[in-house]
């Protein structure tokens, strides 16, 4: 039975954990826009490219 750690270690887990992280960040940019930050002090301060975050906002107004 693989253990907690050889689970860690796989590319799928290490995927999925990667892309949590980014769907944490995108569901953030709603509440920083509210808070008045533009484009690309959200992008900055998430670490993200502008485009991105851009996308982001374009699904929020569609």
């Amino acid at each position: 039975m693989l253990g907690l750690d050889a689970i860690r270690n796989t590319r799928v887990y290490q995927e999925a954990k990667e892309e949590g992280k980014l769907e944490g960040k995108i569901e953030a940019v709603p509440r920083l826009l509210k808070l008045g930050l533009s484009l690309e002090q959200i992008a900055e301060a998430l670490e993200l490219e502008i485009d991105v975050v851009r996308q982001a906002v374009e699904k929020l107004s569609s």
